[in-house]
């Protein structure tokens, strides 16, 4: 173990700029290399600690004895990091049990948080009593409002995204629940988009730390919930009525929105989204023609836009033939895109669905069949269902057949389980043949939902794995075939082909005489019905 001696009195101070500057998960860490041995070299050098700390590579750690601000690490842990709170227990090694240093450190830390919280708590209060929000506000007013009562909230190992959200909603929508139901609706909407404001500054900053993958997956898991939570809102019988007559606030709510909505910044948070709710929910005809001129005026001015940022202008100028039910005119901005994607239009999937306008819902499926092949799982599977949904209340599924079949293999799954719904058994059967599945790589419900049918479609498929499984020349393929022997045995008992089958066994054992291994597993069945 490395042991360095330094003043004791240096040490301790150390110790109390660390209760002030640590986090108690970052010591935790520290600990954990510490104990594991990472500290490999330890130096004193013009009054200032030297180290190396070996993890997946080396980290040089250079802290002043004088200034624990002052300390560096290679490493790209926000500091101060894991390495350099190791670096400190091997240095104490030397006074005492760094385990118990561990243990005092985060009873202080904590201490002096509770006490720092209660003085937070107070003056929060008192900022409260002295600022109050009121329905006359504006909604600009409305969001400072909301900033005071989170300002200096970030997001850290402890306070994650839900975190913020959650203690958004419970402090601030129980405010107003003594207001008109109007204003209530405006002021809820208000709320939900500085949540997912915020949340994107806090996305921003976190965004070059070693835990951004958790933050970002947690981002964007949060800001759908959320957006859930907005278009339920929207789905309330009043939601017309109150916005009618609270015109001027959701006036001022979408100006509010549009600065940031359509930036495309590369952002876990779906704006385009929530930028086309609000405007589907609007009422009044010449405040959409202005959003209209103004997003053509800034896609014609606009030079510097990448080619994602140009096709969400794109999807954003076509949303207003879309509402407007101009279709033609709609796919005619549409067909400016760089790139098809099927996620920017699930939008309208969903409100063709959840209003059952089902010719709609096709005509986007249609529209969208080129993007399917390149489309992310997830996105080809909500497609899918989507298509199934259309030809189950069409009447006619062969336009869904086609694309299926269009799309193989990839469409394989949701194909042969669509044959087995709709009870097409003998294309089931086709479709396994021709992509040489075994039965059993098969579930059994779906080999009994055919054999209650009629077993002769079975046959071939049997057939087929059998001589496959012959044709890979080793014993445990000849035990295989064995196996499944036994139940096409079955199967011909059934359909009473006595005969059929007594050939079928002479053939194999004639065609495959000369394979030894298998014509002893072969000789291990009893063959006769």
């Amino acid at each position: 173990m490395l042991k360095l001696h330094i003043p004791k009195n240096r040490m301790k101070e150390l110790i109390k700029q660390a209760q002030l500057h640590y986090d108690p998960s970052i010591l935790e860490l520290g600990w954990n290399h510490f104990h594991r041995g990472h500290v490999k070299v330890l130096t004193l050098e013009k009054g200032a600690l030297e180290a190396k700390v070996q993890e997946q590579k080396d980290y040089k750690v250079h802290i002043p004895l004088s200034r624990l601000t002052g300390s560096s690490c290679i490493c790209s842990e926000e500091k101060p990091c894991s390495h350099m709170a190791a670096v400190l227990f091997s240095l104490y090694s030397s006074f005492g049990r760094p385990e118990l240093l561990l243990q005092e450190l985060k009873q202080a830390i904590q201490t002096k948080r509770r006490t720092q919280r209660s003085q937070s708590l107070k003056q929060a209060r008192k900022a409260e009593r002295s600022a109050k929000l009121t329905s006359r506000q504006t909604i600009g007013e409305w969001h400072e409002w909301f900033e005071t009562k989170f300002h200096g909230f970030a997001v850290t190992h402890q306070q994650s995204f839900d975190t913020f959200a959650s203690q958004v909603q419970e402090t601030l929508i129980p405010e107003v629940e003594k207001w008109e139901p109007e204003l209530q609706f405006i002021y809820q909407i208000n709320v939900y988009v500085f949540i997912l404001r915020k949340m994107e500054t806090f996305y921003e900053e976190t965004k070059s730390t070693y835990l951004s993958a958790y933050h970002e997956q947690n981002c964007r898991t949060t800001s759908a919930d959320i957006i859930s939570k907005l278009r339920k809102l929207f789905k309330e019988p009043k939601a017309e009525t109150w916005i009618k007559k609270a015109d001027n606030k959701w006036s001022e709510t979408l100006s509010i929105l549009g600065p940031f909505a359509l930036n495309e910044i590369n952002s876990p948070i779906d704006w385009l989204y929530v930028y086309r709710l609000l405007w589907w929910k609007d009422t009044l005809p010449e405040r959409k023609q202005r959003e209209v001129e103004q997003l053509g005026e800034r896609r014609i001015s606009s030079h510097s836009l990448n080619p994602r940022q140009e096709d969400v202008l794109c999807i954003a100028l076509a949303h207003f033939s879309v509402i407007r039910k101009e279709w033609e005119k709609a796919c005619s901005i549409l067909d400016n895109l760089h790139e098809r994607r099927a996620s920017d239009f699930f939008f309208y999937l969903e409100e063709a669905r959840t209003h059952q306008e089902w010719d709609v819902l096709l005509d986007w499926l249609r529209w969208l069949k080129p993007s399917m092949t390149k489309s992310s799982q997830d996105d080809f599977r909500l497609l899918c269902q989507y298509w199934m949904e259309v030809a189950k209340h069409t009447g006619s599924d062969q336009e869904w057949v086609e694309v299926m079949e269009s799309l193989l293999p990839r469409s394989f799954y949701y194909y042969t389980g669509y044959l087995l719904q709709t009870k097409r058994y003998q294309q089931w059967v086709d479709l396994q043949l021709s992509n040489q599945e075994s039965p059993l790589n098969l579930y059994t419900m779906e080999l009994k939902a055919v054999e209650e049918t009629d077993p002769a479609l079975l046959l071939p498929l049997y057939h087929q794995s059998i001589e496959r499984a012959i044709l890979e020349k080793n014993r445990s393929s000849y035990k295989i075939a064995v196996r499944l022997l036994k139940e096409l045995q079955e199967y011909y008992r059934i359909l009473g082909r006595e005969l059929q089958w007594k050939q079928y066994i002479t053939f194999l054992s004639d065609k495959y005489a000369r394979l030894r291994a298998f014509q002893e597993e072969f000789k291990k069945g009893k063959w006769v019905l």
